[in-house]
């Protein structure tokens, strides 16, 4: 079993940015693909961005290239997401994910085997 906690969630005017962290309990977090999705207000979960256990593969929703960046840190059981250029429309709970079957990042949300609470972050205009 693999619990995951998220933080560094919070409220950003149009523009900033903030970075994410997804804290991993379980000595396995290293063989991982990890992911980070997001379900703002009346819509859908949808993904945004992940990267295989070793970081050297990641990919992107289209929404958020060149302003999202996803890494991982093994040795502290830590996956993060920098957010720049932030919009409005980026504000949404934002959730980090573990699937410890597949060696490649994948999209789809039933891949991923574990979940954390979230964390909220709030873009203002």
């Amino acid at each position: 079993q693999v619990q995951l906690v998220e933080s560094g969630g919070g409220t950003v005017q149009e523009g900033g940015s903030l970075k994410l962290s997804c804290a991993a309990s379980g000595r396995t977090f290293g063989r991982y693909v990890m992911g980070w999705f997001r379900q703002a207000p009346g819509k859908e979960r949808e993904f945004v961005a992940a990267l295989s256990w070793t970081g050297g593969t990641t990919t992107y929703a289209d929404s958020v290239k060149g302003r999202f960046t996803i890494s991982r840190d093994n040795a502290k059981n830590t996956v993060y997401l920098q957010l720049n250029s932030l919009k409005p429309e980026d504000t949404a709970v934002y959730y980090c994910a573990a699937d410890r079957s597949r060696t490649i990042p994948r999209v789809r949300q039933d891949f991923y085997d574990y979940w954390g609470q979230g964390t909220q972050v709030t873009v203002s205009s």
